[in-house]
């Protein structure tokens, strides 16, 4: 048996332990197009070390700019372009269960290369911005939740002392270097689905109540208890150390068949397969309008 045989058949394994049976070959290939708005690495692209450096000499609204350029460049690590499957399910006032399949990048995005990248926090304009881009969309708290407890590898939360220089590019360096170290310390593997080293940018209809906001969550001890609830106390251009941005594809798994992720925030019913707080209001309006409104600033 070769090499390239058995890996193959490896990956065929995996592939059936999570798509639904009734799962067509169309919709089998339909899973690898959903990072076709991500654009390629050039290679010439600067590494994380490089842009760290570059940032290292520019203000907090110069950094927001250069970032959100870097990742619309695709400017972004190999792995995250290799989506991991999260199953959800959910049961109606009818008693019926509803399963689903989202897809969402295996770690934070990052700037970089594969082999010299810097996980890499931003504000919600950027966020937005980039993932409308790309096809994707923030996750939700119920998402965060569901996104930990099925992680392969999982992080210990490490918080740097608090202060003013939280929002600084020495700070997202110095957790990204903590992070790095307890990866390789206990062996969690490049690519995995990974959790609990940073606060999820999340979704939230209490955003609709407090326009010009950000909303964030997570950052989950090894109880499964998350360090951060859903906050919406800072403005929407702020950012720090301890923020991380895991995009979620547009489109979920509903019974073997693809369906946009805002049809059914729609839903008051079906909606709750992917939030708690059920329906999610004006979501694609409000991520349009945040991702034009950043766009004049890139």
């Amino acid at each position: 048996m070769t090499k390239w045989w058995f890996n193959g058949l490896i990956a065929l394994l995996l592939v059936c332990l999570w798509v639904p049976a009734n799962a067509s070959k169309n919709e089998l290939s339909g899973i690898e197009k959903l990072t076709k708005y991500i654009p390629e690495r050039s290679s010439s692209a600067l590494t994380g070390s490089q842009f760290i450096q570059m940032l290292s000499k520019t203000g907090v609204r110069h950094r927001e700019r250069l970032i959100g350029e870097q990742l619309l460049e695709g400017n972004i690590p190999q792995f995250l372009r290799e989506l991991k499957p999260v199953r959800l399910q959910y049961k109606k006032n009818n008693g019926q269960l509803v399963k689903g399949v989202i897809f969402v990048l295996p770690d934070y995005l990052a700037i970089g290369s594969q082999a010299d990248f810097i996980r890499m926090p931003m504000d919600f304009h950027t966020a937005s911005l980039v993932a409308k881009r790309f096809g994707f969309i923030l996750p939700t708290r119920r998402i965060v939740d569901a996104i930990y407890k099925q992680s392969k590898g999982r992080f210990t939360p490490q918080p740097l002392p608090p202060g003013p220089r939280m929002c600084s590019t020495d700070y997202y360096d110095r957790h990204n270097r903590t992070i790095m170290r307890q990866q390789h310390l206990r062996g969690i593997v490049l690519g995995d689905l990974v959790a609990g080293h940073k606060k999820d940018v999340v979704l939230t209809n209490r955003l609709i109540k407090k326009p010009g906001r950000i909303a964030i969550y997570g950052w989950h001890k090894p109880c499964g208890t998350p360090i951060q609830p859903l906050s919406t106390v800072h403005g929407a251009g702020y950012a720090d150390y301890s923020h991380g941005v895991r995009l979620v594809s547009e489109q979920v798994l509903i019974d073997g068949k693809f369906r946009s992720i805002y049809e059914i925030y729609k839903d008051p019913e079906l909606a709750f397969l992917l939030s708690d707080e059920g329906a999610l209001k004006g979501i694609k309006s409000s991520q349009k309008r945040i991702a034009l409104s950043a766009n004049l600033q890139f």
